[in-house]
């Protein structure tokens, strides 16, 4: 169903790259493009084809088929002729009016910078098409602007151009199956991207035409248009590539009779890339704007990867973060631009490699790779207990301390203009949790080598189990946000507690665990996901919006984050059961995700959070890798597609 500009589609090519718009065809964001080039696979994205104006002309009357807005005004309005669009298995449009109907899609060459955009007469009359190719060449995080030294200098051919953005730089290719082209050179200004007003950044773009592609449309025949920067794939065969990737997508996941769980598994195979520098798979974090996180990764491949069953992709991922192990730690952050350091900024995320690769080893039980990294693992928490970067160490407690003045160490890393909005120095409880998690996964992986484990591992676990629940469980039988022994406690009511009671490893009895489930159900739980900050904490912010000071100063305060419902729902089932009753009951709390994902913001997306008092509308990224993650994980672990009916 056809709602409004609010609704965005996105392909993806495997690369880090993508094709992405409103259902409308009206770019409303930065972001937007038909060909967004990973250059650097899976960083280095530039918008390299903004969109395309397409125009039917039947009987002298042309019918423009885009949408743009203008100051003041929306011009062209091609809504007024969309009959349909569909997302799944590929974004289709179906334009129509009384005399003539247009088909449109649009693909991705995977591990290509490729975008195929097909054009089919679906009517019973023949039209002229006119296909005007808006460029840009701007950095993906930029909005593009007319300048003096970008000239699209362009080599004209028979169904081909070859276009030089600005003086060495390289190519961008444009083919097509039919038509002439006519050169009419124009920049197209003053273009409104609302969804960056909104978010408070420069939300005015220029797109440049070099001309347009003519063509007389015959009733069921078929043009399609290639953009590219991938010299590789020039003298391919277009329809050939074309039905290449309608066989993909029609074929993929066939042997699955659910289908949400079927639209979820290709949801989530978008975030799957391919790492050129380490030659490896890696995950993109979100799309439109995030590159690969080692914590989103360490986390959403649970989902994607090992849970699916797709050995391959989790052993590569794993290996390359292993390479990348530097004082104790795994990257943070793999760059936007290749030329710039990898951060190594997180405390979390080398603890998370732990619990991946205990998840890694039940689901496939590769002695050989856990043998192999073994070394790695006892490097980490070595480091960890000697001391490394921002004064991560152990304390006399057992418990893991970090943080220093202006670094955001945390999943709740929000940082504006130096200032760190949720700093939380000291001992986290989720960072405590992974910890002692790291500890007894090592332990355990020794026992199962037969190699012998150090004293002193055994006696930080022991201190740590003496001394948490003094330090961590409060008056109200809940744990403390952060302590730092004996000098500081915060006793914020936050989620990052839920992870004492979801991970493999836990101190807490029963009947604590199901007290403080019952305290974060009661003042966190929204069907959206896991409020940050219970609603009665004076610093609890209701809604996520305006500046990106305002944003990232509520981004967890009170927001609402997808991501968490797999654990509290993993915690749901260990506690009360998986019984089939338990199932429909989850699954029906699900339903407004699920609709969510269908109709709402991303298209076959889940976005990055929610407002924090009224979930409702999606916020951030429209398409984030571990709140997709986290729905496929319950799915498959707990086989809810097997009860679910859609």
């Amino acid at each position: 169903m056809v709602k409004s500009i609010n609704q965005e589609w996105i392909v993806t090519n495997g690369l880090g790259g993508y094709a992405s718009s409103t259902v409308s065809g009206e770019n409303t964001r930065r972001y937007h493009g038909l060909l967004v080039a990973a250059l650097e696979p899976p960083t280095n994205r530039q918008v390299v084809v903004a969109k395309i104006e397409e125009r039917v002309l039947f009987n002298d009357t042309y019918h423009d088929l885009s949408t743009n807005e203008y100051p003041g005004v929306k011009s062209p309005n091609g809504m007024q002729y969309l009959e349909s669009f569909e997302a799944s298995p590929f974004p289709l449009w179906n334009y129509k009016t009384a005399d003539w109907e247009l088909e449109k899609s649009i693909f991705m060459v995977q591990n290509s910078n490729t975008s195929l955009v097909n054009y089919c007469n679906k009517g019973t009359n023949a039209m002229i098409l006119e296909l005007h190719s808006l460029y840009s060449f701007t950095d993906f995080h930029s909005t593009f602007h007319e300048n003096a030294v970008t000239d699209f200098y362009s080599e004209i051919e028979i169904n081909s151009i070859k276009t030089y953005p600005k003086f060495r730089a390289k190519p961008i290719f444009t083919r097509w199956t039919k038509g002439d082209f006519l050169e009419a050179r124009a920049w197209y200004k003053n273009i409104q991207l609302p969804l960056e007003k909104s978010r408070g950044l420069d939300d005015v773009a220029d797109y440049y035409r070099i001309g347009y592609i003519h063509y007389e449309l015959k009733p069921n025949e078929s043009l399609t248009l290639l953009l590219s920067v991938d010299e590789t794939i020039v003298d391919k065969d277009i329809n050939s590539l074309l039905r290449a990737e309608k066989e993909r997508l029609n074929g993929t996941n066939q042997n699955i009779s659910n289908t949400f769980y079927k639209d979820l598994l290709q949801s989530g195979n978008q975030f799957i890339v391919n790492r050129k520098s380490t030659d490896s798979a890696s995950i993109i974090a979100g799309y439109h704007w995030f590159s690969d996180w080692g914590r989103d990764t360490m986390i959403a491949m649970r989902g994607l990867t090992i849970a699916t069953n797709n050995k391959s992709a989790s052993e590569s991922i794993l290996a390359t973060f292993f390479k990348y192990i530097n004082q104790g730690m795994i990257p943070n952050r793999f760059p936007d631009n290749s030329e710039d350091e990898i951060e190594y900024n997180t405390i979390d995320a080398s603890l998370w490699l732990f619990i991946a690769v205990y998840e890694y080893y039940q689901k496939f039980q590769d002695v050989a790779f856990v043998k192999a990294h073994l070394d790695s693992l006892k490097e980490i928490i070595d480091w960890h207990i000697n001391g490394t970067r921002y004064d991560i160490h152990v304390t006399p407690e057992g418990f893991i301390y970090g943080g220093q003045d202006g670094v955001q160490l945390t999943w709740m890393d929000a940082i504006v203009n130096g200032k760190v909005i949720t700093p939380r120095m000291g001992c986290p409880v989720e960072i405590n949790a992974l910890w002692y998690n790291a500890l007894k996964i090592y332990s355990e992986f020794c026992t199962s080598l037969n190699v012998a484990l150090e004293e002193k591992y055994t006696d930080i676990i022991s201190r740590f189990e003496s001394n948490f629940e003094t330090f961590f469980i409060n008056s109200e039988g809940t744990l403390n946000d952060v302590v730092i022994p004996n000098i500081s406690t915060d006793a914020s009511f936050r989620s990052n507690q839920i992870y004492c009671l979801s991970l493999p490893f836990t101190l807490l009895n029963e009947d604590q665990q199901k007290h403080i489930f019952e305290a974060i159900k009661a003042k966190l739980y929204t069907p959206y996901g896991l409020r940050t900050l219970e609603k009665d904490n004076p610093e609890f912010i209701s809604m996520y919006q305006g500046s990106q000071w305002e944003r990232d100063h509520a981004y967890h305060q009170g927001t609402v984050w997808p991501y968490i419902i797999s654990e509290y729902y993993e915690v749901f089932f260990k506690l009360y059961g998986d019984s089939e009753e338990n199932k429909r009951k989850v699954i029906a709390e699900l339903l407004p995700l699920k609709n969510h994902f269908y109709n709402e913001q991303g298209l076959h997306c889940i976005s990055e959070i929610f407002d924090g008092a009224t979930p409702q509308e999606g916020k951030g990224t429209i398409q984030q890798a571990w709140s997709v993650a986290a729905l496929i994980k319950l799915y498959t672990d707990y086989k809810l597609y097997e009860i679910d009916e859609l």
